[in-house]
């Protein structure tokens, strides 16, 4: 095994369901799990570029993300093929579950990007999220996912966001 492959002990499915189906299933190597945040590795497992216009994923980029069992959130750190920082991808989703080899997040179509010198935070999909109908059909839930918007926005914004990292 070359020094860049990910033990086979501990390799996870993550799987990210939206709306009831899955909407993308990658193999992450588990870096750590304290009982409450567990911390993953991947490459971008997108087919091909994804341009927001602000960041471009690609092929050779990598994710280093972190799920909380007790948050309403997922904070995924992205750099490029050279390791340079490219900033943090927050998807709102409800608190993570292991189960076995698998790690279920179910996204809440929020999403939050924070560049890597902080300088660009931009709230993302709020359309998306109205259109979901989670205001309708689950208020409590609908309340926890922009709580933990608002909650992200205001640590990147006061500058305070990689502590939620350490």
């Amino acid at each position: 095994m070359s020094v860049n492959s990910p033990d086979p002990a501990r390799l996870l499915d993550v799987v990210l369901v939206k709306a009831g189906r899955t909407k993308i299933r990658y193999a992450a190597e588990l870096l750590s799990d304290d009982g409450t945040r567990l911390a993953v590795r991947a490459p971008w497992a997108g087919d091909g570029v994804r341009d927001f216009g602000f960041v471009r994923f690609e092929r050779g980029d990598v994710f280093t993300e972190y799920y909380w069992r007790d948050r309403w959130y997922a904070v995924k750190e992205v750099r490029d093929s050279a390791g340079r920082l490219k900033g943090w991808y927050c998807d709102i989703a409800r608190p993570a579950t292991l189960s076995g080899t698998e790690l279920v997040v179910e996204d809440l179509d929020l999403d939050l990007w924070v560049s890597a010198d902080g300088s660009d935070v931009r709230r993302l999909d709020e359309d998306e999220f109205e259109e979901s109908g989670l205001t309708v059909s689950d208020p409590p839930a609908a309340s926890a996912a922009v709580a933990a918007l608002d909650e992200l926005e205001g640590l990147a914004r006061a500058g305070r966001f990689t502590a939620l990292l350490r």
